[in-house]
């Protein structure tokens, strides 16, 4: 299937790129983005064409993937949509409800493929330990923690304004309530506490009766800086496989491929818009709550 690329920040280029080349079911068209320079750039290293034009890019594609922040890719896939191309989206789908639900509306009108990539749904020792959590019964509970630090001089996102801006409920929000509504089902209610800068302390009760924890900021001091996540219960404590160290590009191949099966299938991916929108509903619920505790 033919794609496009919308991007060229450090995830076009660390991760998107490199995974829709390597993604076998991919034929990687061409990228377009704001500055033209970083274009030239970024299609050189990848060996595609650089476009001009964004309407021009969605002309000669099937697909197009997005590494843009939530409030532009909102926008410019929802012109990709009504141009009838199947969507690989990047999290949060979008900053507002109204707007992410618009984009599911249009997807789901044209009869389009969509998936979101939340990292951890396509590592593969990730998978497997859903499936081990999946496959076992009586889970009571879990936790997650993620502590990043965005200060770090040589943190490729640290000059991310909409990261700088939105924090950790935004950013790395959307992953948290994927993995733990995963692991111990669909998140029905939750309350969330808000501490010292971006720290939000969050807790979920699930459809399965079972409550999780979490813990997130993006401004953590470096010493503290980590991820963990765990389920517990009737067999004891299980805890989730740390990420493979290095490139993401792989992960990205398979969701890659994975649109491609279910354009062709018709069939909607487990993690598409509609998924994508639930988690911005549950992320706005945080955010009114984190500001009305403000307001107190």
């Amino acid at each position: 299937m033919r794609f496009g690329l919308v991007g060229t920040g450090p995830w076009a280029t660390m991760t998107h790129g490199p995974g829709l080349v390597a993604a076998r079911e991919v034929d990687l068209v061409g990228l377009w983005g704001r500055s033209r320079d970083k274009v030239e750039v970024l299609s050189t290293s990848l060996g595609v064409s650089g476009y001009d034009d964004y309407q021009a890019l969605l002309a000669d594609v099937e697909a197009v993937a997005f590494a843009v922040p939530p409030d532009v890719q909102v926008e410019l896939a929802l012109v990709a949509a009504q141009a009838g191309k199947h969507l690989l989206l990047d999290k949060p789908i979008a900053l507002a409800v109204e707007d992410a639900r618009a984009l599911r509306d249009a997807v789901t009108a044209a009869g389009l493929a969509s998936v979101v990539f939340f990292t951890d749904r396509f590592v593969n020792t990730a998978r497997a330990w859903f499936d081990q959590v999946g496959s076992t019964n009586g889970w009571r509970g879990g936790w997650l923690r993620w502590f990043s630090s965005l200060q770090q001089a040589d943190n490729p996102f640290g000059a991310s304004p909409w990261r700088q801006e939105r924090g950790a409920v935004w950013d790395t929000g959307p992953h948290a309530l994927s993995t733990m509504g995963t692991a111990l089902g669909p998140i029905v209610w939750l309350t969330a506490v808000g501490g010292e800068g971006d720290l939000v302390a969050l807790v979920l009760r699930h459809q399965s009766g079972a409550t999780s924890t979490v813990s997130l900021t993006q401004f953590a001091p470096p010493a503290a800086a980590g991820f963990e996540a765990a389920v517990w219960g009737e067999a004891g404590l299980l805890p989730m496989p740390p990420r493979p160290e290095g490139s993401l590009s792989g992960p990205y191949a398979t969701a890659a491929n994975e649109l491609v099966a279910a354009a062709v299938s018709g069939e909607p991916h487990p993690v598409d818009v509609v998924f994508g929108t639930h988690v911005v509903e549950l992320l706005a619920n945080v955010q009114a709550q984190l500001d009305a505790g403000h307001a107190g």
